[in-house]
């Protein structure tokens, strides 16, 4: 039949969370503690999952976001916006009498973060009943991305569905204060991925080595999830592979600002896991290569991404 040749249907990423407007205020001189900094100021889209979102759409994947804005001049920014990029936000909150969410970075001369502030209680709003009210929407997609802005009750609801169904969760931690939101009970959870201070917080000590972060992460699979990527800035990655830990180094690349960074390794990571689903290792080394693009570019989300950026000789390549 003529419908055989047809490809199948392009496979819906749905991504719930934080969306917000990033300041980024940039030293032009070094940071002195209790007095005024001269800066230079950027105002960019941002959010845990709206970036991821925003990458897997100029990735070429279609994509939808459920966040939560308030009615005013910055969250029909951010609709309009994902809108412009190809996110489709039919089913996302706009909150009246609300501010929307903001992130401030504080970052020093060479782009490294200093102190950021995330005001993103809006994400409260994104509860069980509102998880009901648009779970047909979900029910389309193939693959479930959430970031630990949710409420843990509604990170239960995830986990519950999840389990009860075929369409892989990731979970993508935020902060350290956060990762108490995450349930006891991982089963349904297809992968987590945090930072070492996430993990410090989850582990409640540090880990100061390769054994100490395998040991964390083999506890974290004792309570129910499949696989742990754990980001280590310049040091790369590791993954979880069997009972032991697979390491991939970043690339060396000049850093312009570094916010954003770790969402753009969630994205590339989804994006090759809705491609090649059991490959963990190349979805981590497809990360790390959007990773390092977005830290040399001055916007929250790399501008110039398309379809092919991950197809790399270069990605591809064992790592």
């Amino acid at each position: 039949m003529a419908s055989s040749l047809l490809p199948p249907p392009r496979a819906l990423v749905c991504c719930l969370g934080g969306a917000n407007v990033d300041r980024k205020l940039t030293s032009l001189a070094p940071l002195q503690m209790g007095t005024s900094n001269p800066v230079a100021q950027q105002e960019t889209p941002g959010g845990v999952a709206r970036n991821v979102a925003e990458n897997l759409a100029r990735l070429g994947l279609p994509v939808s976001l459920l966040t939560a804005v308030g009615d005013d001049a910055s969250g029909r920014a951010l609709l309009e916006h994902a809108a412009a990029v190809g996110i489709a936000t039919g089913g996302s909150l706009r909150l009246a009498d609300q501010v929307t969410g903001s992130y401030t970075a504080v970052l020093d001369a060479n782009g490294s973060m200093v102190l950021a502030m995330a005001a993103m209680a809006l994400c409260e709003a994104l509860t069980p009943d509102y998880l009901a009210g648009c779970r047909p929407q979900r029910a389309r997609a193939s693959l479930t991305v959430a970031d630990l802005n949710l409420p843990a009750a509604s990170l239960q609801v995830l986990l519950d569905e999840a389990r009860a169904s075929a369409t892989p969760l990731v979970l993508v931690a935020v902060s350290a204060p956060k990762m108490a939101r995450l349930p006891r009970d991982l089963s349904g959870l297809s992968l987590l991925v945090l930072n070492r201070d996430e993990l410090e917080a989850l582990a409640g000590e540090p880990l100061p080595n390769l054994r100490a972060l395998t040991q964390a992460c083999m506890a974290l699979r004792a309570r129910g999830v499949r696989d742990v990527v754990v980001t280590l800035g310049a040091e790369g990655v590791a993954h979880t592979a069997g009972d032991k830990l697979q390491r991939h180094a970043a690339p060396k690349v000049k850093v312009v600002d570094v916010t954003g960074a770790g969402d753009a390794f969630s994205a590339g990571l989804c994006w090759s896991l809705s491609q090649q689903p059991q490959d963990l290792a190349l979805a981590c080394r497809r990360g790390l290569a959007l990773a390092a693009l977005t830290l040399q570019s001055p916007a929250s989300v790399c501008p110039d991404l398309n379809p092919n950026t991950l197809l790399e000789p270069a990605v591809r390549g064992r790592g």
